[in-house]
């Protein structure tokens, strides 16, 4: 398992080609088995692959043209239903203030990071995206308030090879027992 690790890199050029249903069914199913807090499982995810929504979704995320490379993006979704079950209006943003958007996020991003794993494994690049607001991405795919888009992966077969980006020494980031 560290050799995916290792090798995976954020892609931002993707080879024209498409990338298998079979594929895209693998990876998301690494994500369904993750792991969650009382196991909730809180995440769903978009399967984008129409031009006219990759556009969009490209936009606001601050226009960022080289997502628009990728056959496929996978929209990362929370939903804070699987930890709030009273019938309560809710909507969330950015600025939320609810402990259980910060649950759902985590949980969310355990999947996502099994899926971007799996990738790699697949012989397949990605790139997590992030850089959009709530009020601006739930739109485009009719997400309701009450769901939280973590983020955007881009997926597809990689048509660049980036080098390994510096990583802090294990003696910099470890404490023993205390800071």
């Amino acid at each position: 398992m560290i050799e995916p690790i290792k090798t995976r890199r954020s892609i931002r050029s993707y080879k024209d080609k498409p990338v298998e249903d079979e594929k895209i069914i693998q990876i998301l199913e690494s994500a369904r088995l993750a792991p969650s807090g009382d196991n909730t499982q809180p995440w769903h995810f978009v399967i984008v692959k129409s031009e006219h929504n990759r556009q969009k979704l490209a936009e606001v995320s601050h226009h960022q043209s080289w997502m628009l490379s990728a056959p496929v993006f996978i929209v990362c979704v929370a939903d804070i239903r699987s930890r709030i079950k009273d019938n309560v209006t809710i909507s969330i943003d950015e600025a939320s203030p609810q402990e259980e958007v910060k649950q759902i996020i985590r949980d969310t991003s355990i999947a996502i990071e099994h899926m971007v794993l799996e990738a790699e494994n697949l012989g397949l690049g990605t790139c997590w995206v992030a850089w959009f607001t709530q009020e601006e991405i739930r739109p485009i795919l009719n997400i309701p308030p009450d769901k939280y888009v973590v983020s955007i992966i881009t997926l597809g077969y990689a048509n660049e090879i980036p080098k390994a980006r510096p990583r802090k020494k294990l003696e910099e980031i470890i404490h023993l027992e205390v800071w």
